[in-house]
């Protein structure tokens, strides 16, 4: 069975992230790295409680299944990921996180973003070399005790963006294939985490 593809699309005014949730599974498929040490050459710091990790990634079909479409893939494409991005640091969400897209974290801020651009020099951190141009990054240092501590016990394994975003369909469709073998590749990847 082939799925639509639908790109994401955000305007000016009312579309747009306006949270980033930790969750246990992201749908981008993609965990984030928890940072628990500081190393240094010659004694420990501490724990820096920091996650990094993907929030956006660009040109990448994301399995959705809701009444309102049924099953479809959506897609966020560079230009549109940009523009997210600048609105959400314009209108000042780098505070807004929550759980599971329910209950907003205190102690929990974005410090650090940018968008992967090779030509730039503006690479993706190790561990997530495969991840294509135009993908947001972002990094959150947890000061809340108790969110960093079901960080360590696996509580938490990545981010999710929350917004508004307008559908257009595409003409492009996910084949049976394609399911299957991104069926396997995520697989496949749990086996090596």
């Amino acid at each position: 069975m082939e799925l639509p593809i639908y790109r994401m699309t955000v305007d000016e005014v009312d579309e747009g992230v306006q949270f980033v949730a930790l969750v246990d599974m992201p749908a981008i498929e993609k965990p984030f790295q928890a940072f628990a040490k500081t190393p240094q050459r010659f004694a420990e710091t501490g724990e820096r409680r920091v996650l990094t990790g993907p929030l956006m990634l660009a040109d990448t079909p994301i399995y959705r299944k809701d009444d309102t479409y049924g099953e479809y893939y959506v897609v966020f494409d560079k230009a549109t990921i940009r523009k997210i991005v600048q609105k959400y640091f314009k209108q000042g969400n780098q505070h807004n996180v929550n759980a599971y897209h329910n209950a907003e974290l205190d102690g929990v801020f974005m410090f650090e973003s940018y968008i992967i651009d090779r030509e730039k020099g503006i690479m993706p951190p190790k561990g997530f070399e495969d991840i294509s141009n135009g993908s947001w990054f972002g990094s959150f240092k947890v000061d809340n005790e108790k969110i960093w501590n079901e960080v360590k016990a696996g509580t938490f394994k990545g981010f999710s963006v929350e917004g508004l975003f307008r559908y257009e369909k595409t003409n492009k469709v996910v084949t049976q294939e394609e399911q299957i073998m991104q069926q396997i590749f995520k697989i496949l990847s749990q086996i090596e985490h």
